[in-house]
């Protein structure tokens, strides 16, 4: 079966799905079809990734914004949808104004190239196959940590930027909202 085919099934279980919720609750609209954090009941089925949700963009930055504290950062997170649009962005008090800028285009970077910031800078750097990367895409690539693709089910169903603290606390930070998104999103 190809992949177009698998698709098209899925979909019409879904919708079939809904419309099974919605006339044994007998409403015209389903909302029994979207989980409490706003994926889909398929998804929450395990049949498909989840989707970039504000509820869970806020949750996760609720979460760094504590870890930031802990280190005494001011910082700006940003978390993307998988086109790289924004979902949620929230600036820590006193945090540097430049910070919002860069947060955004690292959660953009990490989605639009599919790794990590702090992996591309490595590979961006000089002698590296990607050097110059960062003067591309209207000088939105970033190559310093801090931005992360988060995935589920091995899927990039957005990102997450982060900036204002040193280059190691934006990396760490990074890397735990990776690591807390994995528990919020399977």
């Amino acid at each position: 079966m190809n992949e177009q085919k698998k698709i098209e099934e899925i979909i019409a279980r879904v919708v079939k799905e809904a419309k099974e919720a919605s006339a044994s609750k007998g409403t015209t609209a389903s909302k029994e079809a979207f989980v409490s954090n706003g994926t889909s009941a398929a998804s929450a089925a395990g049949r498909m990734p989840a989707r970039m949700t504000l509820a869970i963009a806020n949750e996760l930055i609720e979460k760094v914004s504590q870890k930031a504290k802990s280190l005494n950062a001011r910082v700006v997170m940003a978390v993307v949808d998988a086109g790289g649009n924004p979902v949620a962005v929230q600036r820590m008090d006193d945090a540097y104004i430049a910070s919002y800028d860069i947060a955004l285009n690292k959660a953009y970077t990490s989605v639009s190239l599919k790794m990590s910031t702090k992996t591309l800078a490595t590979l961006a750097g000089p002698g590296g196959s990607l050097y110059g990367i960062q003067y591309t895409n209207g000088g939105r690539i970033v190559i310093f940590g801090g931005g992360v693709p988060l995935r589920s089910k091995g899927e990039i169903i957005g990102g997450f930027g982060v900036s204002g603290g040193s280059a190691k606390e934006d990396t760490e930070l990074g890397d735990y909202a990776e690591a807390v998104f994995k528990t919020l999103v399977p």
